[in-house]
């Protein structure tokens, strides 16, 4: 099994437990909102918290897809949310899972940086493609704007 790590920032002009708030806590909920190809998000194991596994269904192009998604830890204190994707038939075939390690750190002006360390974990001999990363580092920075625009379009959130 190969290992490939990266590193990446999301800047957002939300305040640290604001957008932690959306994107940890009510994100089951905000993600199907404002992500049309994400049909539900449901937990199939556990109560949330660490080794909870969740169920993304996803219909892209006619075809449904379901992605399992991790909780590895939860850090409320310091904004941290660890996950990773652990199977389904939207991860990608040369994957054996892929974890993100993220927080959200106080930015300049009263807003927040989500600091994201990923680490792609190959199965056998496979090397990350280029396209593959690109592929889940698109999606994920649509889903950081996506949960933003919600905040920001629903001030009393």
């Amino acid at each position: 099994m190969g290992v490939f790590a990266f590193e990446d920032d999301f800047v957002s002009t939300i305040a640290p437990p604001k957008l932690y708030k959306a994107l940890a806590k009510d994100a089951d909920v905000i993600v199907p909102k404002v992500i049309p190809v994400i049909q539900s998000v449901e937990i199939v194991e556990g109560n949330g918290g660490p080794g909870t596994v969740k169920k993304l269904t996803v219909v892209e192009d006619g075809k449904t897809n379901f992605i399992l998604h991790k909780v590895e830890a939860v850090d409320e204190a310091n904004f941290g949310y660890n996950y990773s994707l652990v199977g389904g038939t939207g991860l990608d075939e040369s994957l054996e899972k892929v974890e993100f390690v993220t927080s959200v750190v106080a930015g300049s002006d009263g807003g927040s940086i989500v600091k994201i360390s990923v680490k792609y974990h190959t199965k056998g001999d496979a090397t990350l493609s280029d396209a593959v990363r690109e592929e889940t580092k698109g999606k994920g920075t649509g889903l950081l704007k996506a949960v933003e625009g919600y905040v920001l379009a629903n001030p009393d959130y």
